[in-house]
Formats: C-alpha cells, sequence, structure tokens
C-alpha cells in the first residue's frame, strides 16, 4: 500500500488573503478597547526604559504603545500599513518617539538578537505557520531577553468565535487553530528548551448590548466582516444568531449591558 503524501499549505497564498482579512473594517476600534492587555503585558514582561522592545503584528500598537509610556526603544511591526498607520497615530497624539515598520511576523527584517524584548498582543498567534513565527520571534531576541504573548484560549470567548466562524466559513485546509497559542502544551512545543511562565487572565468585552457587539465586530472586525460577506442572507442569520447565543451563554448575569469576560493567557516565554 503506498503512503498519501499531504500537500503542505500555500502559505504564502494563505498569508495574502489574511492580509486582505485584517485590513477589512478598522480593526483599530476593537484594537483601542484591548488596550489594559498591552499594559499588563508590560508590566509581566518586567519592560525597562531605554530597553530596545520590538512589538510583532502589532495591529493599532496596543503593546507598542504601553512599552513606549516606560520609555523602552520600541519598534512596531505589522504587514497591514493601514494598522501601523493608526498606532502612528496614537503614538504621535502621545508624543512617543516609536518606530513603525511593515514586516511579516514570519520573516522579521532584523538581525539575531537585536531586541532585548518581543511582545505581541493577539497578533502572532494568527501567523499560519505556527513554527515560524515563534522561531523568528526566538531569532531577533537576544540571550536572556523575553518574548511577552497575550493569546486567547480554546474555550474563551474569542476562541469560541472563531470555532463558530470555522463552522460557517471553513479555514484553510491544514492551517492550525490560532487558538493554540493559548495552551500552555502548545507553547511548550513552539519554545523547546525555553522557560515558559504562563498566567491566566481575564480581559471583559463591554459593549451596550449583544446587538451592539454583533454590529460592531460585522463592521470592524476583519475576520467577522469577512465571515459575513461570504454568505448569503439566510446563512448571515444563521451565523448571526450563533453568535448571539454563545454571547447569551458567556455574558455575566445581572448586567443591564453586555459583559463577557474573555479568557487569554499572558506567556513570558524567556530565552536561554
Amino acid at each position: 500500500m503506498t503512503a498519501s503524501i499531504t500537500t503542505p499549505p500555500d502559505y504564502t497564498a494563505i498569508k495574502q488573503r489574511q492580509q486582505a482579512t485584517w485590513a477589512t473594517g478598522d480593526y483599530a476600534i476593537i484594537g483601542t478597547t484591548l488596550q489594559l492587555v498591552g499594559e499588563r503585558l508590560c508590566e509581566a514582561a518586567d519592560i525597562s526604559a531605554g530597553e530596545r522592545v520590538l512589538d510583532v503584528a502589532a495591529g493599532n500598537g496596543n503593546a507598542t504603545l504601553a512599552a513606549a509610556r516606560r520609555f523602552a526603544d520600541v519598534t512596531s511591526t505589522d504587514y497591514v500599513p493601514a494598522l501601523l498607520a493608526r498606532g502612528q497615530e496614537r503614538a504621535t497624539a502621545e508624543r512617543l518617539p516609536v518606530t513603525f515598520r511593515e514586516a511579516d511576523a514570519e520573516a522579521l527584517p532584523f538581525a539575531d538578537g537585536t531586541f532585548d524584548a518581543a511582545l505581541s498582543t493577539f497578533g502572532v498567534m494568527f501567523t499560519p505557520n505556527q513554527a515560524q513565527a515563534a522561531a523568528e520571534l526566538c531569532r531577533v531576541v537576544r540571550k536572556g531577553g523575553r518574548i511577552g504573548l497575550a493569546n486567547w484560549t480554546p474555550g474563551g470567548f474569542i476562541g469560541q468565535l472563531f470555532k463558530i466562524i470555522g463552522q460557517h466559513v471553513p479555514p484553510p485546509a491544514g492551517v492550525q487553530s490560532p487558538a493554540l497559542w493559548g495552551t500552555e502544551a502548545r507553547l511548550a512545543e513552539l519554545f523547546p528548551g525555553y522557560r515558559v511562565a504562563i498566567t491566566n487572565q481575564v480581559h471583559n468585552f463591554r459593549y451596550k448590548s449583544p446587538e451592539h457587539f454583533l454590529d460592531v465586530f460585522k463592521t470592524y472586525y476583519g475576520p467577522t466582516n469577512r465571515a459575513f460577506a461570504a454568505l448569503d442572507g439566510a446563512k448571515q442569520a444563521a451565523l448571526a444568531g450563533d453568535i448571539t447565543a454563545l454571547v447569551a451563554r458567556m455574558r455575566r448575569p445581572g448586567s443591564a449591558t453586555m459583559v463577557v469576560p474573555g479568557d487569554y493567557i499572558e506567556a513570558i516565554i524567556t530565552k536561554p
């Protein structure tokens, strides 16, 4: 019997589609609500004044701004120019000196050991080639340096949201779930021989109502926006119903508005 040969995913094509997805809507509207995560991550990673810090898949710059507020020497990267522009607007408004550079998280344009710390808040976890992205984080950080990550968990609100989206619009074949980055087991695989310290955290999603949340995510959050755009009217209604049901299951009871706890892990990974 001849063994079957598995064709590897076309990561280049997948990244092009992802890039277009994240450029859709305006992620900065969502990202700004997550600023507290960047502040917490910088504290957990003990970011200090004068350190060379890289923010990978920075989006609109939550970890970027948090590190710059601690007087670090920050370079902010993303492969979506519009998101970098949003981060630059925020840095300019706060008079924070930050270097912004377009870059692919799987092929960072920096020499080995350039940075004291590399950070990513809900960013690098979405790379299609997870092992390559992890290797790049390891490569650009000096010996003894830190990699600080905030990653959604599979069982948390956003992990479940992506599971629902995947049931309606299947993800590319052969690509592992981003939510695996939110597990201790997967981080141990991605960073063998590194010290990985994990803390469970919660970010509360606060919106006026479930309907308000759905409207904001349909309009501004690229993955949700593209999922609805790929479906016809009846299937859009089914997806909306499943998301609303998820909110109903996970929202905090007794609130007149929508408050949904979103579980994530904060991982500080030290390079030996």
